[in-house]
């Protein structure tokens, strides 16, 4: 590959550390410092957890953000989300933007509440969305979505007929689920993005899986199961469960109430890249370089850089990974910030001068015979990870 390439550069973002945009830009800034020559497109991508929107924004010309109203936030403090209005009359959303674990100033694993995801997706509706998408992950909830239902006006009663309060361990307390009030899905369908094949209960449960990440102790995830189990069996008396499904525990099992609700679960890494044109680019793209801030054994399981390998494996793309940390080989060649830099610390700092590092290194991966010498080098190393062949 040494004349002209056609580089797409389609990151994940860094989680806690940089958005997919800035992710994309940094490793673009390196390649072209190496290969001015080369054609590189930025088409940073998200798979259902925070970044979606963005993507979206970024891609789909005539995408009209919007702002809502103050909705409760996972702990019942207002915050306000951007959400966005596509041409087709269409809505995309993040369910994180409402209850994600940044808004959070201490961790609420059996208190915090999808009520306001519910009383947003109301405004969506409200504001004429023929149909919409809502990207799953990032949660700071194990509610099962039922807060997300009773926001759309489903009510949640205890024995005494009495309102239950927040929280997924409060599902402990459901008796009924009066429905009749319940907001109808849009004509054009919910569609539910996921990065994960967890179902609802049980060992590969929401609360099991996710539960210890949203600070629940032990004790707290038995009865979270249990909670969300409960819930399960009163709502399936009302509206058609899956309880089982593959994707239904995402964001808590968020999946699950809007399930009932009309939703279907999807792929977010694919629909994402629907959404984006990705798909349309892959056959035309001689490299794709795409990242995370971990690589691991979960990264082939429905987050954005596994399913984009699998992808790419369809095409003559070769494909190369650049995370923050490598904790598993991914089947194509990969750089490690934290090799760059010389540790998590030092990458953690300044990861846009790493990243942008990294796409210089990937360049010359890449690049002709000369080029190849280089970055022979970097793997004697240590600092590039040889995987498949791409």
């Amino acid at each position: 590959m040494s004349g002209p390439l056609r580089v797409l550069v389609a990151p994940d973002s860094f989680k806690g550390s940089l958005a997919a945009s800035a992710v994309a830009e940094a490793l673009a800034a390196g390649w072209r410092e190496v290969r001015p020559q080369d054609t590189v497109t930025l088409l940073p991508q998200a798979d259902g957890g925070e970044g979606t929107v963005d993507a979206v924004a970024r891609c789909v010309p005539g995408a009209e953000p919007r702002t809502s109203r103050p909705v409760p936030g996972p702990a019942g403090r207002p915050v306000t989300a951007h959400w966005l209005m596509l041409p087709d009359g269409s809505a995309v959303l993040d369910s994180a933007s409402v209850c994600g674990l940044p808004l959070l100033d201490r961790r609420e694993p059996v208190a915090a509440s999808t009520d306001g995801l519910g009383l947003l997706l109301r405004q969506v509706l409200a504001a004429g969305a023929t149909s919409v998408t809502v990207g799953l992950g990032g949660s700071a909830t194990t509610d099962g979505g039922a807060g997300a239902l009773r926001g759309l006006g489903a009510r949640l009663l205890d024995r005494a007929g009495d309102e239950i309060g927040p929280g997924g361990v409060e599902l402990a307390q459901l008796h009924r689920i009066d429905v009749s009030g319940l907001v109808p899905p849009p004509t054009g369908g919910v569609r539910l993005l996921t990065d994960t094949r967890a179902v609802l209960t049980g060992p590969s449960g929401a609360a099991t899986v996710f539960g210890p990440q949203k600070g629940a102790s032990p004790h707290q995830v038995a009865l979270l199961d249990r909670a969300l189990a409960r819930f399960a069996d009163v709502l399936a008396a009302v509206l058609p469960v899956e309880a089982d499904r593959a994707g239904s525990g995402a964001a808590g099992g968020t999946a699950f109430g809007l399930a009932a609700w009309g939703g279907r679960i999807l792929p977010g890494a694919h629909t994402v890249g629907e959404l984006t044109g990705l798909h349309g680019l892959l056959p035309h793209a001689d490299v794709v370089v795409t990242g995370e801030g971990r690589y691991d054994a979960t990264s082939g399981t429905g987050k954005l850089v596994g399913a984009l390998l699998q992808r790419c494996a369809g095409y003559p793309a070769a494909p190369l990974v650049v995370a923050g940390q490598i904790a598993t080989p991914p089947p194509a060649a990969a750089i490690a910030l934290t090799d760059l830099a010389g540790s998590v610390d030092a990458a953690i700092a300044d990861p846009a001068r790493w990243l942008r590092r990294a796409g210089a290194l990937a360049a010359r991966m890449r690049g002709g015979a000369g080029d190849r010498a280089v970055a022979e080098d970097a793997v004697a190393r240590g600092a590039v990870a040889e995987g498949a062949p791409g």
